[in-house]
């Protein structure tokens, strides 16, 4: 069975129901978690025209603050739980990749994570964090939906 399963959460209601499910199959299977949160960065190709003054450290501020909450909300879960976990938060454009990059040199050998279920112009414009997970990860991924 598995025994380091990597939780990537947004800090969204069903990322932490999502969480919440994670860290039940640890309890039961005896497996250890790493809870990673990612502070995206502002994606350069949306960047302002030139000549505006625009501060970006108050958005990297934002993002490291809630992704540092997130990992907070979830280690109490897992002491909650029982759950051996240690959690990381890092910054990038793509969170895909630091989930994989993450679940890679923590030696997980599971990605557990929600799917948004976003559909048609959605699915198209904001693109599926949890597929590119899936498209790009070479171990197995466990994709959480709730209805």
């Amino acid at each position: 069975m598995f025994k380091k399963i990597l939780i990537p959460t947004d800090g969204s209601p069903l990322s932490d129901s999502s969480a919440k499910a994670a860290l039940e199959f640890a309890a039961a299977t005896g497996a250890s978690v790493v809870g990673l949160s990612v502070a995206q960065l502002y994606p350069f190709m949306l960047m302002p025209e030139a000549g505006a003054m625009v501060d970006l450290s108050v958005y990297e501020d934002v993002q490291d603050t809630t992704a540092q909450k997130n990992m907070e909300k979830l280690k109490a879960l897992a002491v909650a739980a029982k759950v051996p976990c240690e959690v990381v938060s890092t910054r990038g454009i793509h969170p895909y990749e630091e989930i994989i990059a993450t679940a890679t040199s923590h030696h997980c050998d599971l990605i557990w994570m929600a799917s948004h279920g976003r559909k048609g112009l959605d699915k198209l414009l904001l693109g599926s964090e949890t597929q590119r997970v899936l498209s790009h990860a070479s171990i197995p991924v466990l994709v959480y939906r709730q209805h």
